[in-house]
């Protein structure tokens, strides 16, 4: 009798180690894993997005998609301006120019080769600030030229410092505003 209670005692610490063993990859899984290769939750710093965006709103991004496809023009990213070196420094742009077209900004208007583009998810209209793309720039095949939705706001792709953003440092796609509540809901019509 003694063999089987000491049999259950050890197959009881066995399951209660395996238990533990399985919380501990689950809690390593969703605390480093999941936001690092996956998604994550951000927040908005500045002004740089608004009407779309505005301070303090809290996004959700998700960075699966990136893996298998290429960004589209007008995803609305996070990116790290200089390199992946400092974590924190991360900046919510939009897509406006792809790899391999030509980018230049004159009188407001923004033209990819040659064509004016149609932005309809802007009310202003009028840009102070052409930087680099005051003159044709041709973006290289891993480049994106992205802007803030405030253009008068915004540092980006027109700012020299920032310039265009290399692919290997677009971390991800914002998909939802989760907070405030009552702007809850997808960006991908926005």
């Amino acid at each position: 009798m003694s063999d089987d209670v000491n049999n259950n005692q050890a197959r009881k610490k066995r399951g209660i180690i395996r238990e533990i063993i399985i919380y501990a990859l689950i809690i390593i899984l969703f605390v480093f894993l999941i936001p690092r290769y996956v998604f994550q939750m951000t927040i908005v710093d500045g002004e740089s997005m608004t009407e779309t965006l505005q301070d303090k709103d809290r996004l959700f991004v998700e960075k699966v998609s990136y893996r298998f496809s290429d960004p589209d023009r007008f995803d609305i990213i996070v990116f790290y301006p200089y390199g992946r070196e400092d974590p924190d420094d991360y900046y919510v742009k939009r897509i406006i120019g792809l790899p391999g077209e030509t980018v230049q900004i004159k009188d407001s208007v923004i033209y990819i080769n040659d064509e004016p583009l149609s932005e309809n998810y802007r009310k202003e209209q009028y840009m102070a600030y052409n930087g680099i793309a005051g003159e044709p720039l041709l973006l290289g095949d891993d480049e994106y030229f992205v802007l803030g939705d405030n253009r008068n706001g915004s540092t980006d792709s027109r700012d020299p410092d920032t310039g265009p953003v290399k692919r290997e440092n677009i971390d991800g796609r914002v998909v939802l505003r989760v907070y405030p509540f009552d702007d809850f809901g997808l960006m991908t019509d926005k």
